[in-house]
């Protein structure tokens, strides 16, 4: 666990894997960590450390989780794409197969779930199962692979599980919550607002504390959608570094270390999975409730 020719911590090989690959804008006159004081107007560049990731602010952009998890949904509509223009009639074999398996896996979960009229739905919650499991999958990959290979070639720093930054996770959840508000004004109309003001008392003079109730829970949909998946990744992710740590105390712990990866890789699997489903079955139980007029 070396860098630059210094000795990494166990503190300091943590606190590395989990910082990402930010680019962002430093305030004028901010010390850099080589010495270096930003000039006039301020300076767009990559961070290097928490320091500078925090002076950023707002600015700061995470260049590795936006580019995996955009090069991952580019795979996703690229794979079905392939088997699409491959599909037949006769019977399916192979990749073709399981494909198929899983659409009308996801297509059955809607017919259950969903109890309103939309052909948005299923291809929606096709993507996101998809695209949030092949986000979730990149933490099987072994931690200092990618991040040890980009450092060879000049990037300090390298997040390779999008799922396990909150800043995905929220936007998915913002863009469901954005589709929750926009079906629900579309399907009930001013019914929508008398849902908010007038449950669960059905009374006037409840009004504030009906609002109150209805808004603190519509809020927290995308909060839980967002950070259930955030946090159950990290913590998984957080695991496979405190493990791969062990690798440097010495060759007594190699062994042990390995049967640890390997135990947790294999649970992980279900993890992964059990996260996707989830995510996609929540993001159909909240649209099915904002085309409920009652």
């Amino acid at each position: 666990m070396a860098a630059a020719g210094q000795e990494k911590t166990v503190s300091d090989y943590i606190v590395h894997h989990l910082t990402n690959l930010t680019y962002g804008k430093l305030p004028e006159g901010f010390e850099r960590y080589d010495g270096q004081t930003v000039g006039t107007g301020g300076e767009w560049t990559f961070a290097h450390g928490a320091e500078e990731i925090s002076a950023m602010g707002f600015n700061a952009v995470h260049v590795d989780s936006l580019a995996w998890s955009i090069g991952l949904g580019i795979i996703f509509c690229a794979l079905f794409r392939w088997v699409a223009v491959r599909a037949s009639a006769t019977t399916p074999s192979g990749l073709i197969n399981f494909i198929e398996m899983v659409v009308e896996f996801i297509d059955n979960q809607v017919k259950d779930t969903f109890h309103g009229s939309n052909k948005l739905i299923a291809p929606l919650s096709l993507t996101i199962f998809v695209w949030v499991f092949l986000m979730n999958l990149m933490d099987l990959i072994p931690v200092d692979l990618v991040p040890e290979a980009l450092m060879l070639a000049g990037v300090e720093y390298q997040k390779i599980v999008p799922s396990t930054d909150p800043n995905i996770t929220m936007g998915m959840a913002i863009g469901v919550f954005i589709l929750m508000l926009f079906y629900s004004i579309k399907v009930k109309g001013f019914g929508f607002v008398r849902e908010l003001t007038m449950n669960p008392f059905n009374h006037p003079a409840f009004i504030p504390i009906n609002l109150f109730m209805e808004v603190v829970g519509l809020l927290a949909k995308p909060f839980s959608l967002g950070l259930r998946l955030f946090g159950n990744m990290y913590a998984g992710e957080m695991i496979f570094i405190l493990i791969a740590a062990l690798f440097g105390a010495g060759i007594l712990w190699m062994l042990p270390a390995a049967l640890l990866q390997l135990g947790w890789a294999i649970f992980h699997i279900l993890v992964i999975t059990l996260q996707a489903f989830i995510f996609m079955v929540l993001t159909i139980v909240y649209l099915s409730m904002a085309h409920e007029d009652h």
